[in-house]
């Protein structure tokens, strides 16, 4: 982990700052080339294709007793497990209250079709 994350994720209590850890871990996993961004402004950790809004494909925004998973293309994501919420004109979140949701497969399909989407 690198001290700018480190740094970040410390203003955050244990249990989020362990989800937030699974989740880095499992965006990760399936976004392999991923740009990493740690947004101490915004609260959260993006993750895209590049450092642009239209290149970002999801980010970690931890809380103190949970931690979102946010889409920016949410709206266009299938969910038929309906883990999404939210009610902006694109993005929408997962919320995460436990490190064993983060092992959820809907998850994993969600963020899969957000990265296929981000490509295009």
């Amino acid at each position: 982990m690198s001290k700018d994350l480190d740094a970040f994720l410390a203003n955050y209590s244990r249990e989020a700052r362990e989800m937030a850890l699974c989740l880095r871990s499992l965006v990760l996993d399936v976004f392999p080339q991923t740009i990493e961004i740690i947004d101490q402004k915004s609260g959260i950790i993006a993750y895209g294709y590049n450092s642009t809004y239209k290149g970002l494909v999801c980010a970690i925004q931890p809380h103190m007793k949970h931690v979102n998973l946010m889409f920016s293309q949410g709206t266009r994501l299938p969910d038929p497990e309906k883990l999404l919420v939210g009610t902006g004109k694109q993005a929408r979140h997962v919320k995460i209250t436990g490190e064993d949701q983060t092992l959820n497969p809907a998850l994993r399909r969600l963020l899969e079709e957000a990265v296929r989407l981000g490509k295009e």
